[in-house]
């Protein structure tokens, strides 16, 4: 008795690619919301308006130990006086109306706020806004 022989597949089989695929997509959705690009702030309380403002706002930021970070764009990148002078400088001088906003850490010294602000009048911003957490609903 012959047997037959069999034709070789030539067909690739994808289904370990799609598992490999499968497998990513999740260690990619269980990472993704842990991974906090933000500074972390207790900001201070207020009663004020929210701004309406068109541009997205330059906002310096210093966090709990003192440490400055610059978020433009939704990009936020850790700066020195020095270096914030001149990126906001540069901004301020293509859209003087670009809003910019400073906040502080409730539990930060007041010094390092107070010296973003001063480097920001050394860049030649026009207005300097402050930011803070909205009252609780019973307190306004």
């Amino acid at each position: 008795m012959k047997r037959k022989r069999r034709k070789p597949v030539s067909e690739i089989n994808v289904v370990p690619y799609i598992d490999v695929m499968l497998v990513l997509l999740i260690i990619f959705m269980v990472t993704a919301p842990l991974m906090n690009l933000g500074v972390e702030l207790d900001l201070p309380q207020a009663n004020a308006n929210p701004l309406e403002t068109d541009d997205d706002p330059i906002v310096v930021s210093v966090d709990r130990e003192g440490a400055m970070f610059i978020t433009i764009g939704g990009e936020r990148e850790p700066t020195d006086p020095t270096a914030l002078v001149e990126t906001v400088r540069a901004i301020v001088n293509n859209n003087p109306k670009v809003p910019v906003l400073v906040g502080g850490d409730r539990g930060v010294d007041y010094g390092r706020v107070y010296e973003a602000i001063v480097a920001l009048q050394q860049a030649q911003v026009p207005r300097v806004g402050l930011m803070a957490d909205p009252l609780p609903q019973e307190r306004k």
